[in-house]
């Protein structure tokens, strides 16, 4: 997983309750007299988390998570020791010291093997240590507290530790993870401080803006464990790794409190958003006052773009737009993603305005945190109109120039087919073009419906005839009930063409029902049947049909397309209306739409 851009990174926690820094971010091990030293301090002082913090730290230091995977750090040197190895250091030499280390490092150890070594070199030395650290295998994690935000940037999951401590009394510690959802739910920030987990949520409420915006919870602590867990090991496969003062020192730490906690919980359940629920979506946003303005076939297709960053990235949720969501969708996602014409692209800072003040207004975010998001794209938008006005790394190269794979710098030549210098409405009207077959049945397209025409016998094997007479009757009984006529010799016609030019398509093992949707899907793809308008239907409703619940067709469809010649061209992901290049498998609505597309365009070409 590549490392994106970003800037804050979102709402990460209140500088004010931070611990004082435990140690550099990447601090190496020091020459063992030092060492020593610095642990007799850490027990004098008598709080636990002094010593904890500064072993947590030690720990960190030899992880080979936090090494470098490309090995591009020229001074990096050989590698360093492995904390097995300090470990069997630490047992050859018989001091307090040491045996405090082995003490922590006894528990904090990710590996299991390495803490059961640290144990048997501990047991039977004569030292007299703390009784918090005596009986540090006895600690317990109790609560759990996760506090998000409204706008689904990333949330501190908060995690109560009593350290037993004798006739001395008990000590009570905190830890806190933040963890980024912008970036892939990722341990982005951790640390721990000396207070209970009930003194910590006072505090982190001390710092709140709003009360309004902060989303406070209970966690259960299973679930606490397996979040802490799953964002940890996301957050480890970002390169460069994420660094500052406190992380990924306090990574072990956080890891042995996190491993107190019950097994078994329930990670982060990212929200399902399907095709139909961005469907309903997109005509829900289009029909609403912001959005009216933007209701024509080139904003259509870029919403779809804005709801794909919307569902599969940061929290999951397309109603929910931040400062630091515009800034990773205009500053990285869409010109490293989406493969169009500048002109096209250009279009993106205000139809995310509109879709912003929409999905703020569902989603009851306050005015105030609505003028911040609306000011980063202003923020956001010269850089942004720069950058997909010229080549870029796209999509696999993006990736290997992120982590310095090849040259950043390029140059980069413009993708096959594309004219980065094409207007609008020259790529409109090539689009008209490829969707009709070419400038001729541009020209000369109607709107005159479609004859009730019947299948076209002629040329299907003998062999094929029974499994094509029944995905003809499927598809037939599929158009009287949902679509139309021009819809049923649509389908007829575009299932003719695959059988004559690629029977083997349909010969193949296969279900006819498959096969039907299969086609149907294809001609109302091609049609528009699936954008949202008043006139059309769900994709849902159209696999239930044909009792395939919310299965796709559309692999199916593809190579049922290629059979027939017909390749489906995408400027961009998720990827436009098929493109079938032939008027007569259009209906008289559908190219009634292109031939207003077609003058409003060709007018100013």
């Amino acid at each position: 997983m590549a490392r994106r851009r970003h800037g804050n990174g979102g709402r990460t926690t209140p500088k004010g309750t931070r611990a004082g820094r435990a140690g550099p971010g990447r601090p190496s091990p020091r020459r063992e007299p030092d060492l020593l030293a610095d642990v007799r301090a850490r027990l004098a002082t008598g709080e636990p988390l002094d010593l904890l913090a500064e072993v947590s730290s030690l720990v960190a230091a030899v992880d080979p998570r936090q090494r470098d995977r490309f090995g591009r750090a020229a001074d990096a040197g050989p590698p360093g020791p492995t904390l097995d190895e300090l470990v069997r250091t630490f047992g050859e030499v018989d001091r307090f010291e040491t045996s405090a280390l082995l003490a922590v490092v006894g528990e904090l150890a990710p590996d299991e093997l390495v803490r059961a070594r640290a144990r048997r070199f501990l047991a039977g030395r004569p030292h007299e240590l703390p009784p918090w650290l005596v009986r540090l295998g006895s600690a317990e994690a109790d609560r759990a507290v996760q506090l998000g935000h409204v706008l689904g940037d990333g949330d501190n999951i908060m995690v109560g530790l009593r350290l037993p401590g004798g006739h001395a009394g008990d000590h009570e510690l905190s830890t806190v993870l933040y963890v980024d959802h912008n970036l892939g739910t990722v341990a982005k920030d951790g640390f721990a401080v000396p207070v209970p987990v009930d003194e910590l949520v006072t505090l982190f409420q001390g710092y709140e803006d709003d009360p309004g915006d902060s989303v406070w919870r209970d966690l259960d602590p299973a679930d606490a464990r397996a979040r802490i867990g799953e964002a940890i090991d996301h957050g480890a496969l970002l390169y460069p790794p994420l660094e500052n003062d406190t992380w990924p020192a306090s990574r072990p730490l956080i890891e042995w409190v996190a491993r107190l906690l019950p097994p078994g919980g329930t990670g982060y359940v990212r929200p399902v958003w399907d095709e139909d629920d961005t469907a309903d979506l997109a005509a829900a946003f289009f029909a609403s006052t912001p959005g009216r303005a933007f209701d024509d076939a080139e904003h259509r297709r870029l919403a779809e773009a804005l709801l794909w960053f919307g569902t599969d990235y940061g929290p999951g949720d397309p109603l929910r737009w931040s400062p630091v969501a515009v800034e990773l969708l205009l500053s990285d996602w869409i010109p490293r993603k989406i493969v169009a014409p500048p002109a096209f692209l250009s279009l993106a800072p205000d139809l995310l305005r509109a879709f912003i003040v929409y999905a703020h207004t569902r989603r009851g975010i306050r005015p105030g945190l609505t003028a911040e998001t609306l000011a980063a794209v202003d923020t956001w938008e010269p850089e942004y109109q720069a950058t997909i006005g010229g080549p870029r790394p796209q999509g696999p190269l993006a990736l290997l120039a992120a982590v310095g794979a090849v040259d950043p710098d390029g140059p980069w030549p413009p993708p096959d087919g594309l004219d980065w210098s094409a207007t609008l409405e020259e790529r409109v009207l090539d689009s008209l073009r490829r969707a009709v077959g070419g400038d001729d049945a541009l020209l000369a397209l109607d709107d005159a419906p479609l004859p009730d025409e019947a299948f076209a016998w002629d040329g299907v094997p003998d062999d094929l005839r029974g499994k094509v007479g029944k995905v003809v009757a499927l598809c037939d009984r599929c158009c009287d009930e949902l679509l139309t006529v021009e819809y049923r010799t649509a389908c007829r016609r575009l299932l003719a063409r695959v059988v004559a030019d690629g029977p083997e398509a349909i010969r193949r093992r296969g279900r006819a029902d498959t096969a039907a949707a299969a086609v149907c899907w294809a001609v109302g793809k091609a049609n528009g049947l699936f954008t949202g308008a008043v006139d059309g239907i769900l994709v849902k409703d159209l696999m239930a049909h044909f009792g395939l619940g919310q299965s796709s067709v559309s692999q199916r469809a593809a190579a049922l397309l290629r059979a027939a010649g017909i390749a489906s061209t995408r400027w961009y992901e998720p990827a436009w209306d098929l493109a079938l290049g032939d008027p007569g498998l259009l209906v008289s609505s559908h190219r009634r739409h292109l031939m207003e597309r077609r003058d409003r365009y060709a007018g100013v070409s």
